[in-house]
């Protein structure tokens, strides 16, 4: 890590010539192409639908494919902080409050769609479909955690919660995530097939032990350095 810290981001001299901060107008038009990008998926759907397209079973297909998104989505947001020190890149911080509100708006439209499309609002029916398949319990525990995220995400909510506040609360969204694959997970092993939970899981295993490496090296880094320090001062005093 020390190499890294005086070499600078690990993949700095191999990523593409991309500057760390992008001009406004530039980081403007990348947002919306980002933006019109994270909502291909629910076009896809409509465009599937008018033609028929959504297979023998339409409404597991919704279903399925907006739960993937939220997931998708998720990896998205944890990445850029991964990204951001292994690039050297400032931009795409910005860029992670947009992804993680896509992440909330799939997972309503997820569980909007289980609710509507699959059991037509019958509350009786979702009461037994709950007892019956606890993975849709998890599922409303990953869409209850996401709430307050979403409506802490803006500016102002930093300002009033406080920096450090803002940050421990949205630390949820490793909690989100863990639940989140564990809800894929369960409803999939339901059909013996869980290589692709797996593979999410693998995925958002390694983003978050970047983040736990980074905690470590930061807290016992900053140790040491103060430990140096001090012997090197005492020594200064004897001599």
């Amino acid at each position: 890590m020390a190499v890294i810290s005086r070499q600078g981001p690990l993949l700095a001299r191999f990523a593409p010539r991309i500057p760390p901060v992008l001009a406004p107008r530039t980081f403007a038009r990348l947002q919306a192409a980002l933006f019109v990008t994270a909502l291909l998926p629910l076009a896809r759907l409509f465009f599937l639908g008018f033609n028929a397209g959504l297979g023998a079973n339409p409404v597991e297909f919704v279903i399925r494919s907006l739960g993937t998104w939220t997931l998708v989505a998720l990896v998205v947001t944890l990445s850029i902080t991964p990204m951001r020190l292994a690039t050297g890149w400032a931009w795409p911080l910005r860029l992670r409050r947009m992804f993680g509100l896509f992440a909330f708006f799939y997972a309503v439209l997820h569980f909007a769609a289980y609710l509507w499309l699959d059991q037509w609002f019958d509350v009786a029916a979702i009461w037994t479909d709950v007892l019956k398949r606890p993975y849709i319990t998890i599922g409303a525990m990953t869409l209850l955690l996401l709430v307050p995220l979403a409506i802490t995400s803006s500016n102002g909510w930093v300002q009033r919660l406080g920096g450090r506040n803002w940050q421990r609360l949205h630390r949820l969204v490793y909690v989100v995530a863990g639940l989140a694959v564990l809800h894929f997970w369960w409803q999939r092993a339901a059909k013996n097939d869980v290589s692709e939970p797996l593979a999410y899981a693998i995925v958002i295993g390694l983003l978050l032990g970047v983040r736990l490496l980074r905690s470590v090296w930061q807290r016992y880094g900053r140790m040491d350095s103060s430990a140096n320090n001090s012997s090197t001062v005492s020594r200064r005093r004897t001599s």
